[in-house]
């Protein structure tokens, strides 16, 4: 007789300390999974709350708002007849724990601390939360009082403990537990837990999805039984992009996938599995031997079926079949993944839109084809009448009521504003670029010259100082030449945030904020300092900060054809150049030129820096096997030591970088990500002198072989 039951995990789009909007969401998935006829429902991690409150978890109102919100949660009725999983910040004794509550029927079943915390990267959860560090130990809790009044409860039990229902037993596993050596679900599994619950509050990295799908499903080929994966989605507040993608999972198979970029801020997705398949194929492991030896949970028993056709069999019901997982390429990852962030930031501040000075270089370009993707995606869910999209569209663009936008066009006309600031260093065919893109495009655009403004402010200091610096190929020196590059970035963003607050106003739009204005500085020139501070890098937001110049590339050719942009082969096929120095007949200022080293190369120091955590001189002995005989020691040696060297010495620029998406594991972002020093010595001297004495040593050696060969 099978033991069908129907599950239900979802994808919140929650918003730290946003309470009531929380709430309602969560309230909206419930729903939708009673609906479908889900037995349980499983939520992000800390879904009340928001995930990513960071310092707000050491403020007690966070607490306290947090159980007023699951509160009303109990006592709505119309949450009642389903298991719950929900996840809140709770103190208990005067710690604070990360937890989730399993209930039902308005009666608190259990209250699960998470046991392992994340710790590194981005997450600094030991700052705000105390791990539990009993596994498979249980305590009383008291209740609130408010929680007493509403479920007649005063204590419940708090600990690593499972549910036992009349028909399975459930467990919960939280977010960073999967990703651990000993994780919770083994142990479960070999206690006879068949329902493992993971609610997650997991970032998006490009490339990073293969390993999440694979560890969840690894969970249960192992193990056998059922994995219902739940996590956060969207914009909380912060860099980090949540990117949802919900799981079923029944014995390694996968039953059903959520999406991993929407603008949906509700997304439930259910199977109906056996639970009989679970039990015969335990029988088909060693699951019975070690199951003997395996810790013992304490079970927390509920007078509840899940699985209604226990009794008699119902032939209307039908299992979920497996299905394949669902993978984006890295190009469509960068096309979805900063754009849904994007749309978040500038619907939750109320913002009126995004502003680019848009230069005809790759990375502008690309900012810029990334707001078009976000339209994109907006006017997508508006024709297809998500009415909480539709309703931010008319916000965020001052249209009213009843306006639905229906090309990307006409929402980019609307809310992105993009500007060539040129001067006589700036070619025509950079000019022409930029403006050929935004008519693609729809942007509002604008095309100026600032040369009279540069002028004014070198006349100005020539004034003051008696002396006029001039570029170093008519003469000058490497300063002057500096500063007369560093005076336009810097006036760039000058003008950037002016017109950015006015030009809606010389639109009419009188009653509405000003713009944000978007960074375009690429997470391998922020690594190497190849910009200015306080230049046109410097922003409200950055959403390429924390993509490579190769993967820039790569997207950009895929939008060729994806958006049906031919106008994209030319920024592709440009020379990158920044177009702050003359243009002679002997001299085009070329980026990879000015530092010494080509951006693929930097991709590579920037992951030996950051990920495999090397030093000077661990870098060049890896790089050394990995690039001869392509490059001679010597050579490899030069470079490792020019990028430790501008590293060092730019390190400084990382504390003022405009909050950047983050994709990259190697981003060099001093704010949250990469906590080193920004005073350096950038000699590096013990490190240098150890690789000049390597490739001393190298040299030798061929050279007595070279002349070991002559003679022969």
């Amino acid at each position: 007789m099978p033991h069908y039951i129907t599950l239900a995990t979802c994808s919140l789009n929650q918003w730290a300390l946003d309470f009531e909007g929380n709430r309602d969401r969560i309230l909206q998935s419930i729903k939708e999974a009673k609906e479908a006829k889900a037995s349980l429902r499983v939520g992000p991690e800390l879904e009340i709350s928001g995930y990513g409150c960071l310092d707000h978890f050491l403020e007690n109102d966070t607490y306290l708002h947090s159980w007023e919100m699951y509160a009303s949660i109990l006592q709505n009725e119309s949450t009642h007849g389903i298991l719950l999983d929900i996840g809140l910040p709770i103190m208990h004794k005067n710690r604070r724990y990360n937890c989730r509550i399993l209930s039902y029927d308005g009666k608190i079943l259990l209250i699960r601390p998470k046991i392992f915390l994340a710790n590194d990267g981005n997450y600094r959860e030991m700052r705000y939360f105390t791990p539990w560090l009993q596994p498979q130990y249980v305590e009383e809790f008291v209740l609130p009082r408010l929680l007493q009044t509403i479920t007649g409860q005063i204590t419940v039990q708090f600990g690593d403990a499972v549910i036992s229902t009349l028909d399975t037993c459930i467990g919960a596993e939280t977010c960073e537990e999967l990703f651990t050596p000993q994780a919770p679900h083994i142990s479960m599994a070999l206690d006879g837990v068949e329902i493992v619950a993971n609610s997650s509050g997991s970032h998006h990295e490009l490339r990073k999805l293969n390993t999440r799908m694979d560890l969840i499903t690894e969970a249960t080929t192992k193990c056998g039984g059922i994995y219902l994966y739940s996590n956060q989605k969207g914009c909380d507040g912060d860099r980090l992009y949540y990117d949802g993608c919900a799981l079923i999972v029944v014995n390694g198979k996968v039953l059903a996938q959520g999406s991993q970029f929407s603008l949906k801020d509700v997304e439930v997705i259910t199977a109906t599995v056996d639970l009989e398949d679970v039990r015969s194929y335990r029988n088909m492991i060693s699951h019975g031997l070690q199951s003997r030896s395996t810790p013992i949970y304490e079970r927390v028993h509920a007078a509840i079926e899940l699985s209604p056709d226990s009794k008699s069999f119902d032939p209307t019901i039908v299992p979920t079949s497996p299905r394949e997982i669902r993978y984006h390429l890295p190009e469509e990852e960068i096309a979805f993944g900063p754009a849904c962030w994007l749309w978040d930031y500038v619907r939750r501040c109320k913002g009126s839109g995004y502003f680019v000075p848009l230069s005809g270089g790759i990375d502008s370009c690309a900012t810029s084809v990334i707001v078009y993707s976000m339209c994109t995606l907006v006017v997508k869910e508006a024709v297809e009448g998500n009415e909480q999209v539709i309703r931010d569209a008319q916000m965020v663009a001052n249209m009213p009521e009843g306006w639905i936008p229906q090309t990307p066009q006409e929402l980019c006309n609307k809310i992105f504003h993009t500007c060539y600031m040129g001067t006589k260093n700036s070619s025509l065919e950079t000019r022409a670029r930029s403006r050929d893109l935004a008519a693609k495009i729809g942007s509002y655009h604008v095309d100026l010259n600032m040369d009279s403004v540069v002028t004014a402010l070198v006349s100005l200091f020539e004034v003051v100082t008696g002396k006029k610096p001039v570029f170093k190929v008519f003469g000058g020196s490497q300063i002057e030449n500096l500063a007369l590059q560093n005076i336009q970035a810097r006036l760039r963003m000058v003008l950037a945030y002016l017109f950015a607050q006015l030009l809606p106003w010389t639109r009419g739009r009188t009653n509405t904020g000003g713009l944000l204005v978007l960074g375009s500085a690429n997470v391998d020139e922020q690594l190497r300092g190849y910009l200015t501070k306080y230049d046109c890098s410097s922003a409200d937001v950055n959403p390429i900060g924390g993509i490579s110049k190769t993967d820039l590339i790569s997207f950009i050719k895929f939008s060729i054809n994806r958006f049906e942009l031919p106008i994209l082969r030319e920024f592709v096929d440009a020379t990158p150049t920044a177009e702050l120095e003359p243009i002679t007949d002997t001299h085009v200022q070329s980026d990879e030129a000015d530092m010494g080293m080509s951006y693929e190369e930097l991709s590579i120091f920037g992951r030996l820096r950051k990920v495999n955590k090397c030093g000077p001189y661990s870098m060049f002995i890896k790089l050394l096997h990995e690039w001869s005989p392509r490059l001679t020691p010597e050579e490899i040696g030069t470079k490792v030591k020019r990028f430790w060297w501008f590293y060092a010495v730019n390190r400084h620029k990382q504390t003022v970088s405009t909050p950047s998406y983050h994709a990259e594991q190697y981003s060099p972002d001093d704010n949250r990500f990469d906590l080193r020093p920004f005073l350096i010595d950038p000699s590096f001297s013990w490190a240098r002198n150890k690789i000049d004495l390597v490739v001393e040593t190298l040299e030798k050696n061929n050279a007595s072989q070279l002349d070991t060969m002559t003679v022969d």
